[in-house]
């Protein structure tokens, strides 16, 4: 066999999601065959101790704090973004520019109009691209899209979903990047996810509804002062789809005691999906199909059968992690780079849903439905 080509992978932002990924790129690397030979180059973050910290923690073998001299390295293959997410935008054109991969973590950009032209940019380069929305790399995510597409549930009337945390629901917590007004909020930052898996399973929105409220009208910035708050905090929105199906999502980043709230419901004429983030190795299927007196919804348990699934572990119900979902992320994004498959879920998947979140917000403002750009 053949030894497989290296790709070098440049690392910018060295928090939550930079660690992620790199844990996704290990662990693809010992669960699939991957078409290439994973090398951590570069690291690059604000501060030279965090960036050599970060390089000897994680298995890079340089550090630094220059991100543009990173990405104009020609021995990086792939820039890797987990920036705060104004600056998606600039890093992303930049490697793009480059002709380097560029994967970056959701959400593309605090605009459509951003997302829209890094999209463009990465199709003219002809660079493969991908965004992090690793909730869709579930296996049983994937059942449930099939099981739709199938016709198990027979037509699709209903839909419910919602994402909700609780990292901001404490008043005295910082004012953060998530609360800038050119990008951040509860629906953008979360219910991205809901919309992304919404489309994922029943297909395009094309009218929505929607409602943005600020239930925390100031927090404190880094140097103590008092920094008004005007984004959302609960963000909710009704669809409807392309199917003729109807549904509604919730993105809630102060709902106390939620930690990883993901959740769906599906309603069909001849059956019902419900899932929960929470227990994200288990899909519960009801089917009118059972016998009177024997209805119920089943619990379908994660396992071998509902690959990838497979590749991590040969035993039902043992499970499988968040840092798994982001090592399937990056094993389908690979294989894209290979050409063995098309982007997953590349720039102009991201700019879709960067559009959906815009049409919440203008419906919130304006108090009115509208219709989603495209449809």
């Amino acid at each position: 066999m053949a030894e497989r080509p290296p790709l070098r992978i440049g690392l910018i932002g060295t928090g939550f999601m930079g660690r992620a990924h790199v844990f996704g790129f290990a662990a693809a690397a010992k669960a699939f065959a991957l078409p290439y030979r994973i090398e951590l180059h570069t690291v690059a973050d604000v501060s030279e101790a965090a960036a050599r910290a970060a390089a000897a923690q994680l298995g890079f073998r340089h550090a630094t704090t220059d991100w543009r001299a990173m990405v104009s390295d020609p021995e990086i293959d792939l820039v890797d973004i987990t920036a705060p997410n104004a600056l998606h935008r600039e890093m992303a054109l930049a490697a793009i520019a480059a002709g380097k991969h560029v994967y970056c973590e959701k959400p593309l950009a605090p605009l459509a109009a951003e997302a829209r032209e890094m999209a463009e940019a990465a199709a003219a380069r002809g660079v493969v691209t991908q965004v992090g929305f690793n909730y869709l790399c579930n296996p049983l995510v994937n059942l449930a899209r099939q099981m739709i597409a199938d016709g198990e549930l027979g037509t699709i009337t209903t839909y419910r979903g919602v994402h909700a945390e609780d990292y901001m629901a404490d008043p005295a917590g910082p004012f953060t990047f998530r609360h800038d007004p050119a990008g951040g909020g509860a629906f953008a930052d979360i219910g991205s996810h809901a919309l992304a898996t919404a489309e994922a399973l029943l297909g395009p929105i094309t009218r929505l509804m929607g409602d943005c409220v600020t239930v925390i009208g100031t927090r404190k910035d880094a140097s103590g002062a008092e920094r008004p708050v005007k984004v959302d905090d609960v963000g909710r929105a009704f669809l409807r789809f392309a199917s003729g199906a109807s549904g509604s999502i919730e993105a809630n980043w102060i709902a106390t005691g939620r930690k990883m709230q993901h959740d769906f419901e599906v309603y069909g004429t001849r059956g019902a999906l419900c899932f929960s983030q929470e227990r994200f190795n288990e899909l519960h299927f009801y089917s009118t199909a059972d016998a009177a007196g024997r209805r119920g919804f089943r619990r379908i348990e994660a396992g071998p059968e509902h690959a990838p699934y497979g590749a991590f572990c040969p035993a039902p119900g043992h499970q499988l992690g968040f840092n798994e979902l982001k090592a399937i992320e990056v094993a389908g994004y690979l294989d894209a780079i290979a050409g063995k498959c098309a982007e997953p879920f590349g720039f102009a998947a991201g700019h879709r849903v960067q559009t959906l979140v815009e049409c919440v917000h203008a419906s919130a403002r304006d108090g009115a439905w509208v219709d989603v750009p495209g449809h």
